[in-house]
């Protein structure tokens, strides 16, 4: 049995992704890791970061983003394909940049890997995920934040990265232009692992978040569009995170790769944890009413289960 990892992206390093960490997380129990690696910014050393991990296993496929051509956030899609075509593994194991595996949950990956490689019934494996919003020390679990997502999947020529690369699809005769269409696709039959994504992707300083905002409003506006749209808002230099006591606290441990980076914490005094605090800016999805009795339902009365869940995928009982 061979695993393979990939991953995409395009200014990693200077939008603060923990790129290198995520790497190395799973690379102990992958033969190969293949980095989709965008045109980046002179300013940008996210090919530097990636090759100081000095491994053999790492494959760099040099790209030229095109957000014209995939607008709507699908060329995130396109170039997460780009890197998951040039695997060769039987599972293909993918890792967004903010996203990390703690080393607890390695053997049990490769076990399930293992035990379901001659089962063509199943497709791929669904991990659950802890969304670290602010610091290292919360996280977001309110109504709307997916509690689970697709991240690995049978090496299948006809499975394709979805909409803007969140998710997978079965997707027959595939013209590779149209991420988002939902006619003629497929969702993957899957297993439910008992391992956690560790999501660090709201968690950054302050105004490194608000250009993480902006880039991706980007590839999926358009550089005009939201060129104007800043312009108009006058959108603040620095993200407010909002009233931090909406969290959960996280009484667990990180992923040793991520000690490092997260001892470079020092944003702490701009975060917020006066009890009626409230930001002045435009509301979060998890700040909005509808959504805060929603979380309210299904933290007290329903043990955490969300109601009406994004689920983009068929749960196999195995």
């Amino acid at each position: 049995m061979k695993i393979s990892g990939f991953t995409m992206g395009k200014n990693v390093s200077k939008l603060y992704y923990p790129i290198k960490e995520s790497i190395e997380s799973i690379l102990p129990i992958v033969d190969e890791f293949v980095v989709a690696l965008g045109d980046n910014d002179e300013d940008d050393n996210t090919l530097e970061l990636i090759e100081s991990i000095n491994s053999d296993k790492i494959k760099i496929i040099r790209t030229v983003w095109d957000i014209e051509k995939y607008p709507r956030g699908m060329e995130n899609a396109h170039q997460t394909d780009i890197a998951k075509s040039a695997c060769s593994g039987d599972w293909l194991f993918y890792l967004q940049a903010d996203e990390v595996v703690h080393e607890k949950y390695l053997d049990h990956i490769v076990e399930q890997c293992h035990r379901y490689l001659d089962d063509d019934e199943v497709e791929g494996f669904l991990f659950n995920y802890l969304h670290f919003f602010g610091d290292y020390e919360h996280y977001n679990n309110h109504h709307g934040w997916y509690p689970e997502e697709i991240r690995i999947i049978r090496n299948d020529p006809e499975i394709h990265s979805y909409i803007s690369a969140q998710s997978f699809r079965r997707i027959p005769g595939f013209d590779g232009l149209h991420y988002r269409q939902k006619e003629g696709t497929h969702k993957l039959k899957v297993v439910k692992l008992d391992a956690y994504i560790y999501h660090y992707g709201w968690v950054r300083p302050p105004e490194y978040m608000r250009a993480k905002i902006k880039s991706l409003d980007t590839i999926h506006m358009g550089k005009k569009k939201v060129s104007e749209l800043y312009k108009k808002s006058r959108k603040a230099l620095e993200f407010d995170y909002g009233n931090m006591n909406l969290f959960k606290k996280f009484k667990g441990t990180h992923p040793k790769v991520m000690e490092n980076f997260i001892s470079q914490f020092n944003w702490g005094d701009k975060l917020h944890f006066e009890k009626d605090y409230k930001p002045q800016r435009f509301k979060l999805k998890h700040e909005k009413i509808k959504n805060r009795i929603l979380t309210f339902i299904e933290q007290k009365l329903l043990g955490g289960k969300q109601l009406f869940a994004y689920s983009n995928w068929i749960k196999l009982k195995k």
